[in-house]
C-alpha cells in the first residue's frame, strides 16, 4: 500500500532534507540568473529524465583534438578519447558513437540496436551496464569492429559511408518494422 503525508504514522526524517539528485548539474540550475535559452532548457529535460552526463575535461580536450575533417581513424586517439566517454556516468557505446559521430561522421558512425541487428544478421547489440577496465576495452573493440564491418556493408550496398548509420536505421525500421528490438 502506498503511503501518504495523510497517513497517522508518516513523519518526515532529517535525511528527507538532503536533496540528492544529479549532484553536478542540481547545484548549478538552482542558482541560474540568465536568461533561459534552448542549452538551459536541455540541461533542465536532461536533469529531469536523469540523463545530464558530467564529461570530464579531459575527456572533452582529448575530444576536441579529433579532426572533425579526417578522413582515416586516430586509433590511439579514439581509444583514449572511448575510454573517457565510457567511464562517465550516463554514456554507454551507442552514445559514446553518436557523440563520435558529431564530430567527425566521415570516420566515426552510430552503433545501435538497428544498425547492429541489420549488418549482423538479426544479432542483439549487448554492452555491459557496469564500468570496469575490461568491460571498458571490450566495447572499444566492439565498435571498431563495427567501424570495419559497417565499411564492408557500404561497399556492398554501395553507400555513402557518412550516412550509413542512417541510412541503415531507416532500412532496419522497414524491413524489421514487425521485430520487437531486444533490450
Amino acid at each position: 500500500m502506498t503511503k501518504s503525508i495523510y497517513d497517522d504514522d508518516f513523519q518526515l526524517q532529517k535525511e528527507d532534507h538532503s536533496y540528492h539528485y544529479q549532484e553536478e548539474l542540481t547545484p548549478k540550475l538552482d542558482a541560474l540568473k540568465q536568461p533561459f535559452d534552448q542549452g538551459v532548457i536541455n540541461e533542465i529535460v536532461l536533469w529531469k529524465v536523469n540523463r545530464y552526463a558530467g564529461v570530464q575535461k579531459e575527456t572533452l580536450g582529448l575530444l576536441n583534438q579529433i579532426d572533425s575533417d579526417a578522413k582515416e581513424m586516430d586509433e590511439d586517439l579514439t581509444r583514449e578519447v572511448l575510454k573517457g566517454l565510457l567511464k562517465t556516468k550516463g554514456i554507454q557505446l551507442p552514445m559514446a558513437s553518436t557523440i563520435l559521430r558529431f564530430k567527425n561522421k566521415n570516420v566515426y558512425q552510430i552503433i545501435d540496436q538497428r544498425v547492429y541487428r541489420i549488418i549482423y544478421s538479426g544479432e542483439t547489440l549487448k554492452t555491459p551496464t557496469y564500468c570496469s577496465e575490461r568491460s571498458i576495452q571490450s566495447q572499444i573493440e566492439l565498435y571498431f569492429k563495427y567501424l570495419t564491418d559497417l565499411h564492408k556493408a557500404c561497399e556492398k550496398l554501395d553507400i555513402p559511408f557518412e550516412a550509413s548509420d542512417r541510412i541503415l536505421y531507416m532500412a532496419d525500421k522497414r524491413v524489421n518494422k514487425d521485430s520487437s528490438l531486444a533490450k
